[in-house]
């Protein structure tokens, strides 16, 4: 018998909601942000039932003063981040340096079951992005021995960054960190190496219309995001995308007993096993074989023909290599399955 998640990941049709679903705004303040890590005893800055909506906002990561250094003019420097800077206290931060938004305690959530989180919508907060790289990050450390850091206009109506002269990215915003807490013996666990609680996935496929799919490790399952993208290549080669500050409204279904060993998404348009490790092959190997098992489960194939499938039909993609654990997924057509 399929589980409850694999039944959803192939139902066309909405779920049936309950009645009491509510919309609630989770603005970004000192006290809704978490600084650099995940951890299952942080307090929720809200608690919301399955089923309610969460409008989220975000700021990206850098400080106010590294952003003028760069050339952004004080006034358009965000009074949130000055906020968060000001009133976070230094020993509230870390080891990483995402600042994320949350966490979000969904009632009832427990250790054994799935949160499915629905992008609903991803908006930009901000009409400019950075890029960024230093000495000792990023993938080609020896050949870029030196920091440096550029401002991009972003255009919301063309929805392009304009690089530079002649040259203008295509925005598909999304959000590099979404994770729920880790299991308790993690402790404060680092914000930039993703691994089974999600986190630092920066996966640019999770864009608006994708249901990701998290493993709940503790009480509330405590949902943060942040790290917003306005766009990305894969592998995030030079340890930053277009980063900015993003307002993502998401939508919170717990799926009870039905647990989901790894993370999970889907598109409209294809289903993505993930795979975390310090080693990509590793890695690969953790993504397959979740697709594997999503097959097995889902369309209640034998293995040996879903690991047929993924090498005729399926795509391996690195999705970042310079956050200690590199990211894998594989990702396979909806349209291959000429079946519900």
């Amino acid at each position: 018998m399929r589980s409850m998640l694999s039944a959803l990941l192939l139902c066309c049709s909405a779920l049936a909601l309950p009645a009491h679903a509510e919309t609630y705004e989770l603005k970004v303040t000192p006290q809704t942000v978490v600084w650099g890590h995940y951890d299952a005893t942080e307090k929720p800055a809200l608690t919301v039932h399955s089923g309610d909506t969460v409008v989220i906002h975000t700021l990206l990561t850098n400080s106010p003063a590294g952003l003028e250094k760069a050339g952004v003019a004080p006034a358009a420097v965000e009074p949130e981040l000055r906020a968060v800077f000001d009133g976070v206290p230094a020993s509230a931060r870390g080891p990483g340096g995402h600042i994320l938004t949350g966490p979000v305690a969904i009632a009832g959530a427990e250790p054994g079951d799935t949160l499915e989180v629905r992008i609903l919508r991803i908006d930009l907060a901000i009409p400019y992005a950075y890029n960024a790289f230093r000495y000792g990050a990023g993938f080609l450390t020896d050949d870029f021995p030196y920091p440096k850091m550029k401002i991009i206009p972003l255009d919301a109506k063309a929805m392009v960054g304009h690089f530079g002269p002649g040259i203008d990215v295509p925005l598909a915003p999304f959000f590099g960190s979404m994770g729920v807490a880790p299991p308790p013996a993690f402790g404060r666990y680092d914000s930039a190496p993703p691994t089974i609680n999600g986190g630092n996935m920066d996966d640019k496929a999770l864009v608006t219309g994708t249901r990701l799919f998290l493993p709940v490790h503790a009480p509330g399952a405590l949902f943060q995001v942040g790290d917003g993208h306005a766009a990305q290549g894969n592998g995030e080669v030079d340890i930053t995308a277009l980063e900015t500050s993003l307002v993502g409204t998401f939508q919170f279904i717990l799926h009870k007993q039905d647990p989901s060993p790894y993370p999970r998404a889907e598109t409209p348009d294809a289903y993505i096993a993930m795979g975390f490790d310090d080693d990509l092959s590793h890695a690969t190997r953790k993504a397959l074989r979740n697709m594997i098992d999503f097959l097995v489960s889902a369309r209640t194939m034998s293995r040996d023909d879903a690991y047929m499938l993924i090498s005729v039909a399926g795509d391996v993609e690195v999705t970042e290599l310079v956050d200690r654990n590199k990211g894998v997924h594989v990702v396979l057509p909806k349209k291959l399955f000429t079946k519900p």
